[in-house]
């Protein structure tokens, strides 16, 4: 019986020993870490300088922000090292759960991330319960416990077939990110003004009141915002300057805010950031009004 064959074997003999609500929160874990791997690993603009995901910007967000923010500034010089860094340890980290190799280290190695991505951008969120990264911290950390059995001291030697698993684990992590290279799109590396958007028409100007927005996409995928003020018309991008995620407009508080780690930003102010923890403004979008419609310049 081969390496593999053995492997196999153990990971369905971990999924079946396990209780239900523990496969849960292994199978949670697991996909979600692999999922984070392929989210920057297909993101062509997070090792790319200039680019609104970059993952230079993102460090520079949490040195500013940041209780170690002075950590930080040191890790910027080398953005694109720890942006390698991070996503093969997040599909390192991924496999290894759901495939039951070193399924400890595993666990450690996701709580350890989960913590210091909670002191980067989520130390200052209030309430706390908005911070998801402390909350998957408490979860590799509930999980790390189960695993020990609560013991205080944790063996972590290994053999030549169990560094064999691994180095699979290594192998499957390069593969996914380079597959994800592949799929990679370039929408987050180009300027959202690129004048491959340039004459699309937005929406017909009677359709916004004074007052009123307009979500649209580009044609690049990137989604954006429409304003309309008695000033005129201007737009910005939705992608967070902190992370990427996708900001929403609250007519309560006439913010744009990021769902992910509560960054607020301010349309009527060239989307400046009022709230971190990004420290960049969104990225406008020139449009204008031609005739009676309103398209990208």
């Amino acid at each position: 019986m081969n390496s593999l064959q053995i492997s196999l074997r153990k990971s369905a003999a971990s999924w079946r020993s396990q209780a239900i609500h523990i496969r849960l929160i292994r199978l949670w874990l697991g996909v979600t870490w692999i999922y984070a791997g392929w989210d920057k690993a297909s993101d062509s603009g997070f090792l790319t300088q200039g680019s609104p995901t970059y993952i230079g910007s993102q460090l520079e967000g949490y040195a500013a922000q940041s209780p170690v923010g002075s950590l930080f500034n040191t890790l910027i010089e080398h953005a694109q090292y720890v942006g390698i860094f991070v996503l093969l340890s997040e599909f390192a980290i991924g496999f290894a759960t759901l495939l039951w190799i070193a399924p400890t280290s595993a666990a450690l190695g996701g709580f350890s991330m989960s913590v210091i991505l909670w002191l980067a951008g989520g130390f200052y969120i209030r309430p706390y319960f908005f911070s998801s990264d402390l909350a998957y911290a408490v979860l590799w950390l509930s999980y790390f416990l189960y695993l020990t059995g609560g013991r205080t001291k944790v063996n972590f030697s290994i053999n030549r077939r169990g560094f064999m698993r691994v180095g699979t684990v290594g192998v499957l992590a390069v593969i996914a990110s380079g597959v994800g290279k592949f799929f990679s799109s370039s929408a987050n590396a180009l300027s959202p003004s690129s004048s491959t958007n340039a004459g699309k028409k937005l929406i017909k100007l009677s359709n916004v009141p004074v007052g009123g927005n307009h979500s649209f996409v580009l044609a690049s995928g990137e989604q954006a915002i429409l304003f309309r003020t008695k000033k005129g018309i201007f737009a910005y991008s939705k992608t967070c300057t902190h992370q990427g995620c996708t900001v929403e407009y609250s007519p309560s508080n006439k913010k744009l805010i990021c769902p992910c780690h509560s960054a607020n930003f301010d349309p009527f102010n060239g989307a400046k950031v009022t709230i971190g923890p990004a420290n960049a403004p969104l990225p406008k979008i020139n449009v204008k009004i031609q005739g009676s419609w309103v398209v990208l310049a």
